[in-house]
Order: structure tokens, then C-alpha cells, then sequence
């Protein structure tokens, strides 16, 4: 559920018509409902309440420290891929004993600042970069927790660009060479083998996957714990899906009562690194039509919000709802819903039916809340929107729209140039 509706032809999120926002604050515009971020929060963590476990809000999905700041505030830790996502959280209030760090690449100065911050652990992607944990913590007279991640080569089911527990994905060490890593690890004094990770992909809407890893994952730590390697947590990491189109993903307590009848008395902190289900249809992207045009093939609808704006359509031809702010009575259409950057590929629906649009009308592109703003960029040198944060009938101005002075703010001329 989510807190976007209509009254009287018109969408609101909350208490507020989008429309009243779009007038002060400009197009693009992500909107985001707290209420539906601490539903969804709340849903997903209550549904473990039967055992010992920690939901760690997966970052990169919507990094916006005010979002952080409110799952914080509900007793959420974070799963964080580098050392901007640690700053980030950490800014937000977040517990560094409650961050887990993820990512295949992470650098020396980054391992360096999660050693100072004494985050949770981290989920150690390959034998090399145990060796540079090591290295770093022994230097700094500290003890490093890790987990390794490890692939057990489960087919997730979804988009291969997302997919990320099979044999031929870049992430974790194979089930079948990790033994040795952690009998390695086991051995480094300044590495403490506190846990096993494991992610297989993002966007799963089956709990089979996951219960099929989880199994996997389970016979593993037997098999360490046999050896006297104590793991006290598991972490599963994230990737159950959400409703875009025609999608059924299981309900959070469909999915927890799943796993924790697979976990059974494995006797361990289980944690969950939930992204996409807590965010990604708590927001949306608002847009307006600059233009309509129609060719000898096709009729175009050219809104103001591009693929710098919202990439999902165009890098996934992942869809989005879209629907008028204002709901429209025209003749009904099938266009291709357009944005204004020079690539073929700039488009956010192809052959959508929709009622025509005019000239200056409201767009809102749904379920946005999710790797929308968090992979926007600066390409053709457009500025990045807005971000405002609705709480019943008022809104908050989260991040403000950047200005032509951001977009060269860390440029500069050489003197050479004159």
C-alpha cells in the first residue's frame, strides 16, 4: 500500500496535491510519503519479530539522509557499498554498530574510515580484499569483523543486470572455494569471522531464490562451525521485488515466514537488507509535457524529466506507471513518453496508452521512490531535481534543485588557458 490517490481528478501523495508542489518547487520533482516509508519499514521489520534480527535499509536505493534519518529513527541499521554511503549515514544519526559494508571494490581510505567509524562488519567480497582489511586493521591496532560473501550460485530470477548470486556474477567468492578463505581468515589476528553474507539480486518477486540460498548458506555454516569458526550472523541480504506493472512479490510476512522456517534453529542474527520494498513505491517523479508532436509513425509526448533523471526505463526497459496529475478525458493515444537529452534512448515509456496529454500538463511517474534520484546524474549538463518529502499535509524540501553554479562548482580553467 501506498499513500498516492486521487480526489476529485486530482493526485495526491498524503494531504497534498502534487500539483501544489510542482507550482512552487518546478518539475522534475521526486516526491516521497513518509507515511508509506515507516508503513513499509514497520511491515517488513515486524515480520521478524519472531527472531533475533537486524534490518539493515540497503543505501544505494535511496541515499537521501532524510530518508536515512527516518528509517534510523525506527531502529533501522544501514547496508552501505561505499564510503560516501558511510558518510551519509553516519550524518543521518545512524549507529555505526548498525552499518554493514558491502561492495566488491572497496579502496584502502574507505576500509580506513569504516575501521574509525567501528561499523558492524564487513562483508568481505574476495581473498584480496580480506588481505587489505587485514592489513589496514592491523595497522590501526584494531580488529576487523568480517563476513565473506559468499555466491551459492542461486538463479534469482530476474533482470541479468541485477542479478548477482550466479556462478558468472562479479560479486562474493564461490561456495565452493570459501571454506579456504575462511580458514585463512580464521587465522589473521586482526580479523574477527563474525558472520557469512550472502546477495543474489534485486527485484525478486519468489521467495524460492532466497529460501533455496538461505539452505545453501545454512549447510555452509555448519560445516565452519564444525570447524570451530564461530558465525553468529547471517546476512541475506535484499532484493525482494516490488509491484511496477503486473509483478506479485510476496508479501513481507509471506517472504520472513519462508525464511525463518528455512533458518530454523541455526541459532544466529539474521540480517536483511531490504532496498527497493521500503522505497520504491513510497515515491514518485513528477514531470511536465513541454510538447506533443506526432510523426508519420509515431505520436511523442516530450516531457521535461529525462534518462539524467530516472535511468530504470532506459538502462533495465523497466516500466513505470505514469498517469496525468490531473486526470484527463481526451482521446486515447499510444505515444512514446520522451525526455529532451540527445539519445535515442532517453525515454521513460514506449507505446504507452494514455489519455493526450496538453502542453503544460502534470505527469507522474510511479514507483520512483527506488534507484530514481540515487542514479541521476548530470548528463548533457542538466541540473538534478528536487526532492521533497510529504508528511500528511505539509511537505519538507529534502534536497533542493541544484543550480548552474553546482554544475561547474568543482571545475576550474587552468592558468595555461589563460
Amino acid at each position: 500500500m501506498n499513500h498516492f490517490s486521487f480526489h476529485d481528478d486530482e493526485l495526491y501523495c498524503e494531504s497534498v496535491p502534487l500539483a501544489r508542489i510542482a507550482a512552487r518547487e518546478g518539475t522534475p520533482l521526486y516526491v516521497y510519503s513518509r507515511a508509506t516509508l515507516e508503513r513499509h519499514f514497520k511491515a517488513f521489520d515486524d515480520a521478524f519479530a519472531a527472531v533475533r534480527h537486524l534490518t539493515c535499509y540497503s543505501v544505494k536505493a535511496n541515499s537521501n539522509i532524510a530518508v536515512l534519518r527516518l528509517f534510523g529513527r525506527l531502529g533501522s541499521g544501514v547496508d552501505v557499498v561505499s564510503g560516501g554511503e558511510i558518510m551519509r549515514a553516519l550524518k543521518a544519526g545512524i549507529a555505526p554498530e548498525k552499518i554493514v559494508y558491502s561492495g566488491v571494490g572497496k579502496t584502502r581510505a574507505e576500509i580506513e574510515r569504516a575501521l574509525e567509524s567501528g561499523i558492524l562488519m564487513f562483508n568481505v567480497e574476495s581473498a584480496q580484499e580480506l588481505e587489505l582489511i587485514s592489513r589496514a586493521a592491523s595497522e590501526k591496532g584494531a580488529r576487523a569483523r568480517i563476513a565473506l560473501r559468499v555466491n551459492p550460485d542461486v538463479d534469482p530470477q530476474t533482470h541479468p543486470y541485477i542479478s548477482t548470486g550466479l556462478k558468472k556474477n562479479k560479486f562474493g567468492v564461490s561456495i565452493d572455494d570459501a571454506f579456504e578463505v575462511y580458514e585463512r581468515a580464521a587465522a589473521m589476528p586482526a580479523i574477527e569471522v563474525a558472520g557469512i553474507d550472502c546477495h543474489i539480486g534485486s527485484q525478486i518477486t519468489s521467495v524460492t531464490p532466497f529460501v533455496d540460498a538461505l539452505s545453501r548458506i545454512k549447510a555452509f555454516v555448519q560445516r565452519l562451525r564444525a570447524l570451530g569458526i564461530a558465525v553468529r550472523y547471517v546476512d541475506l541480504g535484499g532484493g525482494l521485488g516490488i509491484t511496477y506493472n503486473r509483478e506479485e512479490p510476496p508479501a513481507p510476512d509471506q517472504y520472513a515466514a519462508a525464511v525463518i522456517s528455512e533458518l530454523g534453529d541455526l541459532d544466529c542474527t539474521l540480517i536483511l537488507e531490504p532496498g527497493r520494498c521500503l522505497v520504491g513505491n513510497a515515491g514518485c517523479m513528477v514531470t511536465r509535457v513541454l510538447y506533443t508532436k506526432q510523426t508519420e509513425l509515431k505520436e511523442f509526448v516530450i516531457v521535461d524529466a529525462a534518462m539524467n533523471d530516472l535511468i530504470r526505463p532506459s538502462l533495465y526497459d523497466a516500466h513505470h506507471t505514469l498517469t496525468a496529475v490531473r486526470q484527463q478525458h481526451g482521446p486515447v493515444v499510444r505515444a512514446d513518453i520522451v525526455g529532451p537529452i540527445c539519445e535515442s534512448g532517453d525515454f521513460l515509456a514506449h507505446d504507452r496508452e494514455m489519455n493526450r496529454p496538453s502542453q503544460g500538463d502534470l505527469l507522474a511517474v510511479m514507483s520512483a521512490g527506488a534507484y530514481g534520484f540515487s542514479m541521476a546524474s548530470n548528463y548533457n549538463s542538466r541540473l538534478r531535481a528536487a526532492e521533497v518529502l510529504v508528511d500528511g499535509s505539509e511537505y519538507h524540501v529534502i534536497r533542493r534543485r541544484e543550480t548552474f553554479d553546482d554544475l561547474v562548482r568543482c571545475e576550474m580553467i587552468p592558468g595555461c588557458l589563460g
